[in-house]
């Protein structure tokens, strides 16, 4: 397969590289959270949890990162969310 270079319209390599086992690798993901990929973030993207089940999610990223995925599944240990907290700064306010 051959990848191709994609220009994303966001930062991505701003987001925090986190490996499974560092201690905040540990986060319970819920139905719906933004999240990616800690060991790469630009490869996968920002995506949504679809489904849940034990220790593993599904994760919808709809094309966002450079190698363009869809939907993955995932080990919790893996899944970094963001919070609204960490995004306030980018967020409109009301």
């Amino acid at each position: 397969m051959a990848t191709r270079n994609r220009r994303l319209s966001y930062r991505l390599d701003l987001l925090p590289v986190i490996y499974p086992y560092h201690r905040r690798a540990s986060n319970i993901v819920q139905l719906g959270d933004l999240v990616y990929y800690g060991p790469s973030p630009e490869y996968y993207g920002i995506g949504e949890v679809v489904s849940a089940e034990g220790n593993f999610c599904v994760v919808d990223f709809r094309g966002t990162g450079l190698l363009g995925i869809q939907k993955d599944v995932f080990s919790t240990k893996y899944i970094i969310p963001i919070h609204k907290l960490n995004l306030g700064h980018l967020l409109k306010s009301t």
